[in-house]
């Protein structure tokens, strides 16, 4: 009997576009932040065919459209996508590519490219992107063949996700992009070398660790972003109720352990709090868990917990003795070493006199600021903000500068990832759309952006999209006039010169020269007007300087419908402190 073969399948040419655009769907991306241009139209064409899979959110910059995309990412934990045309528009997200590198937050960065065949000509709006971000990325790929286009996808996500994560590049020529093909979306892997399982605790690590542990008699935890990375926060907490061991973290780690815990002494380092440094300069064993000890937290590094043992444990084995030697370095992931740890540790025999001491500390010299003040101080707005709003479990982001470690001080975190700062790199103008993003990725959530006057402007046009898109943020402007963290620094180290610090008109001595900033509470002589400026973008807006009016306010500003934005009127000669400076030790801390 003779054999009937089945009719082929005729196999569909699907363009590199539509490839990448279902490839970004198979890896569950909900939304993608893209400002289209000449050389990503096709890839734009493609995303109009993907609307019920995949939202596209239209920022009014490609920097806001990088950042909202690391909201997103640092709010919810999953991968963070934007995407801009060749030339300008890529090299318009490279600052928002270094600041994923150094926050460590996974990123999917995709530019259009011009076409290969002009690849090297100068041809119009060309830039070499991917040697721009060698340096600030965690891999780079510039696709010349349609055919490893689904692979490279997938590489991407996978080296964006693993171990310890980070952004990444896909360049696409113009032609790669109209080229077709048949996609293998499950094509293996071309990763040779790259771990994709994270490193682990051996069981004589984590017996090392645990005797140490029993041993200490004046131990601190020190710990920071490497956990929230992890979602180690359960872990980390679990590991404190054990040992009764104090802990503080770093700014990126605020909200891993409860704020308002009695064992809590909040952030530590430059502008940390007195009573976490001090305890760090007097700790025997110091227990750092996924943190790098940069130097906004070590200051002299070589002084930095000089006379205690360091227990280092982070993902990233680059980090381990990079910067402080540990006495037992722990390549691991956060969470794997902790429960391992949990399973076997005990508490120190006694360190009631340490806790005690740390308390005392805490008792004796908390973040404070004159509230007798008859404005709004920052550090009060701020306070005000927190009381009002804690139990609604909002997400806080902020822009870079004085406003920032104000936030950190005085907004309590009781959660991971409702704190979204730019850390290492300190970008100003990162606040509203990195609230934005965050927003979109929780819709029904708080969102605020504590922002300050310079920061705001950076990437104020994202009130736009905000509104566009029926984003509802909720915007705390801290306006001082001036850009308040180079101004504290003019005042302690450079005897008060101002130079180039004032944002208002240069014909206004009080504002521009040294005056007692009391025009600060005049509305008239505010410059630019926020309040318009909100308006026009078709956001709500308000103007408050009076301390009675300001609980009404952010009442008011929460209740919108929509974004909002409430300019609060404040000095610029308030300083924030403590503060170590920089290159100092605990022993230089200036405390008023």
């Amino acid at each position: 009997m003779a054999t009937i073969e089945k009719p082929r399948v005729k196999e569909e040419l699907i363009s590199g576009a539509d490839i990448l655009v279902q490839s970004l769907v198979n890896h569950g991306v909900e939304t993608i932040f893209a400002y289209p241009g000449g050389c990503s139209m096709p890839l734009h064409q493609a995303l109009t065919r993907f609307g019920d899979k995949l939202r596209t959110i239209l920022p009014r910059h490609e920097q806001g459209g990088a950042f909202a995309a690391q909201g997103w990412a640092r709010s919810t934990g999953q991968v963070g996508v934007c995407m801009a045309t060749s030339g300008p528009g890529a090299t318009n997200l490279v600052t928002a590519i270094a600041d994923a590198k150094l926050d460590s937050i996974p990123l999917i960065a995709i530019t259009g490219q011009v076409p290969t065949a002009v690849i090297g000509t100068d041809a119009f709006q060309e830039t070499p992107i991917v040697e721009v971000c060698r340096g600030i990325t965690k891999h780079h790929y510039l696709v010349t063949d349609v055919n490893d286009l689904a692979r490279i996808v997938r590489e991407a996500f996978v080296i964006a996700t693993t171990g310890r994560p980070g952004p990444v590049l896909i360049d696409m020529p113009k032609n790669v992009q109209m080229d077709s093909c048949v996609p293998n979306y499950n094509e293996p892997l071309n990763l040779p070398g790259y771990k994709v399982e994270s490193p682990k605790a051996r069981p004589e690590q984590i017996n090392q660790m645990a005797a140490a542990i029993k041993r200490a008699r004046r131990p601190i935890i020190y710990a920071g972003g490497g956990v929230v990375t992890a979602e180690a926060s359960e872990s980390l907490r679990k590991l404190v109720d054990k040992t009764g061991i104090p802990i503080t973290t770093t700014v990126m780690g605020l909200g891993i352990f409860p704020s308002t815990d009695p064992l809590s002494l909040d952030m530590l380092g430059m502008h940390g709090s007195i009573y976490a440094n001090y305890a760090v300069d007097q700790a025997d064993l110091l227990i750092a868990l996924g943190v790098r000890f940069d130097d906004r937290v070590t200051g002299k590094v070589e002084e930095f917990c000089k006379h205690g043992k360091i227990i280092h444990v982070d993902i990233d084995a680059s980090e381990l003795n990079k910067n402080k030697p540990a006495h037992i370095p722990v390549c691991s992931d956060v969470k794997f070493a902790l429960d391992e740890l949990n399973k076997i540790v005990e508490a120190p025999e006694d360190i009631s006199d340490w806790v005690e001491q740390c308390m005392r500390w805490k008792s004796d010299e908390p973040f404070k600021y004159n509230e007798q003040y008859q404005g709004i101080l920052q550090q009060h707005a701020i306070r005000t903000l927190w009381e009002m709003t804690i139990e609604k479990d909002p997400v806080i982001s902020v822009g870079v500068g004085q406003h920032q470690m104000w936030a950190a001080q005085f907004y309590k975190f009781l959660e991971p990832r409702r704190w979204l700062c730019s850390s290492g790199l300190g970008t100003m103008g990162f606040g509203l759309p990195a609230a934005m993003g965050a927003q979109a990725a929780n819709p029904g959530r708080l969102c605020f952006d504590i922002d300050g006057d310079g920061s705001f402007l950076m990437n104020i046009q994202e009130l736009a999209t905000c509104v566009c898109e029926k984003l509802p943020v909720k915007v705390l402007l801290l306006n001082n006039q001036h850009l308040g963290m180079v101004v504290q620094w003019e005042d302690r180290f450079m005897q008060g010169n101002r130079a180039h610090t004032y944002l208002g008109p240069i014909d206004n001595p009080e504002w521009s020269g040294q005056g007692d900033g009391i025009g600060a509470l005049n509305p008239e002589e505010r410059y630019p007007n926020f309040v318009g400026i909100a308006k026009g973008f078709g956001c709500g807006a308000a103007y408050v300087d009076k301390k009675a009016d300001l609980p009404a306010a952010i009442e008011e500003m929460i209740a919108h419908d929509g974004p909002y934005v409430l300019d609060v009127a404040a000095p610029y000669q308030e300083h924030v402190l403590p503060m170590i400076p920089g290159g100092k030790t605990v022993r230089d801390l200036i405390k008023e």
